[in-house]
């Protein structure tokens, strides 16, 4: 039986709030932790926890070429991942999450220059969005004495984390694609417990053959290293929950809501100054991803 308006919108607000939580908390537990620590962290516990998922919804017979793709993914997967803590571990939340946005962005841009796909209006209107909500979150910051109208925009590329962010969402926008053509021998199902899983079991087994202190360390904080991979877990099985149940433009457009909760996070829990004017910021670049996609 599919799930109806209110379900797929609870799941996938469930969903943002589980992402957001997820780095909430790794900022917070583990300020001090190696870029390979937090991957541990990221990856290990949740894909533990998505085992038993997996021998739930197993994946149907898949031909060689889907094992390809996923050898093909994995390395920048964990890339992606690891450039994902380091941001915001040493960034504000605010200043980190939302370049996530440009995903989609990159996402059509590729497709123009690539493969000569026309950009609609409403598609370019929500790239707009996006880089007008990073200017937003950039803007009056101290740039020494000669500021200019570029200044927001060099920011974000002086900034380290708002730098890594950036190559994030280039990965993912690279990532997206390619777990797409993977995911067309499997199910939603089947796909999501599984890659999850294949991505733990990989950073687990190189950290026991070439990192096992990493682990040791970790495990004494394995109440917050459970409770991290929960909210993943959440995360994870929430969006294939609702992406079997609503359009993926629909889906993707309100989970990305989950930079907002970031920057609500970093406002309570880390401080972080401007709470009307960031949120004002990533609401634009919120709008500006949901307009792509629904185009």
């Amino acid at each position: 039986m599919t799930a109806g308006p209110i379900p797929w919108f609870y799941l996938s607000l469930l969903c943002a709030i589980s992402l957001a939580s997820a780095d909430a908390l790794t900022k917070k537990i583990f300020p001090d932790y190696s870029g390979w620590q937090l991957l541990i962290v990221r990856f290990v516990v949740p894909g533990l926890l998505l085992v038993p998922v997996s021998f739930y919804h197993p994946l149907p017979p898949v031909p060689p070429i889907f094992w390809l793709w996923i050898v093909i993914l994995v390395p920048f997967e964990l890339l992606a991942m690891w450039l994902y803590m380091l941001a915001i571990r040493d960034s504000p939340l605010h200043l980190t999450l939302p370049y996530l946005a440009f995903t989609p962005a990159l996402n059509v841009l590729t497709c123009f220059i690539v493969l000569g796909e026309t950009v609609s209006a409403a598609g370019f209107g929500g790239i707009l969005l996006v880089v007008a909500g990073a200017y937003v979150l950039n803007k009056e910051k101290n740039y020494g004495a000669q500021q200019t109208w570029v200044d927001p925009f060099a920011a974000i590329i002086r900034l380290r984390g708002s730098r890594y962010m950036l190559f994030v969402a280039v990965i993912y926008s690279l990532t997206s694609v390619l777990g797409k053509r993977a995911m067309l021998y499997a199910t939603p199902a089947s796909f999501g417990p599984f890659y999850f899983t294949v991505l733990g079991g990989v950073v687990l087994g190189a950290s026991l053959l070439l990192r096992p202190r990493a682990l040791s360390i970790l495990l004494r904080k394995a109440q917050w290293l459970l409770l991290i991979g929960i909210c993943m877990a959440v995360m994870i099985i929430t969006h294939f929950l609702a992406i079997a149940s609503v359009e993926v433009a629909y889906f993707l457009s309100l989970k990305r809501t989950s930079l907002l909760f970031g920057i609500l996070y970093g406002a309570l829990l880390f401080k972080e100054a401007h709470l009307g004017k960031n949120l004002f910021g990533g609401i634009l670049m919120v709008a500006g991803v949901a307009l792509i996609l629904t185009s």
